[in-house]
C-alpha cells in the first residue's frame, strides 16, 4: 500500500479525501471514507436539485472509482437496486437517509432484512453479495449523500415495481464537475 500523509491523516477536505482515494489502493477507501468529517458547505459547488427526483452529480469518476453527490427533495427515495458487482459506500452529508436491505427468495421474491437511519457523517457499505438496498430521504427537508464507487458503476440492477422483475438500469449524472 503506498504510504503517505493521507492515509495516515483523516481526510479534512473534499480535496483531501479526492488525493488520499487518488493515491490509496481500493482495500483503504473504508478508512479513507469513514474517516472524514465533512459539512454542507464542503458540496455547494457541486449541488442541484430536482423536485421531480435525486439528482446524481459527479464530482470525481475515473478508472479507480467514481464520487457522487446525491441531491434529496422531500420524499424521494432510489428503486431497490444492486451495484453492479462494485463497492459502495454512502456518506450522509445533510440530512438523514433511510436505508433498507433487501434478499431475494429462490422465488424471486424480494423482502426486507433490516432497515435503518443515516445521519450527518454516518457511513454505510454496501455490496452485492448483502443483498439489494433502497436509500430514500428520511428528512423533513432537502437531503445531501456522498456515494463512492469502488469502480465505477456504468450500470445497475433495478427492481421495477410494476412488474416485480429487475431491470437494467444505464446510470447516468444530471451534473458533472468534469
Amino acid at each position: 500500500m503506498n504510504s503517505n500523509k493521507h492515509t495516515s491523516e483523516p481526510p479534512q477536505s473534499l480535496n483531501d479525501l479526492i488525493t488520499s482515494l487518488l493515491e490509496g489502493e481500493q482495500a483503504a477507501y473504508n478508512q479513507i471514507i469513514r474517516s472524514a468529517i465533512f459539512s454542507a458547505n464542503d458540496f455547494s459547488a457541486y449541488a442541484s436539485w430536482s423536485e421531480a427526483c435525486y439528482t446524481r452529480n459527479c464530482i470525481v469518476h475515473n478508472e479507480k472509482f467514481e464520487l457522487i453527490l446525491i441531491c434529496w427533495c422531500e420524499g424521494h427515495q432510489t428503486p431497490i437496486h444492486d451495484h453492479g458487482g462494485e463497492e459502495c459506500w454512502v456518506t450522509v452529508i445533510d440530512g438523514a437517509l433511510k436505508e433498507t436491505i433487501y434478499k431475494q427468495t429462490e422465488e424471486g421474491h424480494l423482502h426486507p432484512v433490516r432497515s435503518f437511519i443515516s445521519k450527518p457523517n454516518n457511513v454505510t457499505y454496501m455490496k452485492d453479495f448483502m443483498g439489494f438496498h433502497r436509500l430514500q430521504n428520511a428528512a423533513h427537508k432537502k437531503s445531501m449523500s456522498l456515494h463512492l464507487y469502488a469502480k465505477p458503476i456504468a450500470h445497475c440492477r433495478a427492481f421495477h415495481e410494476a412488474s416485480k422483475t429487475f431491470v437494467k438500469r444505464e446510470l447516468e449524472y444530471d451534473t458533472s464537475a468534469e
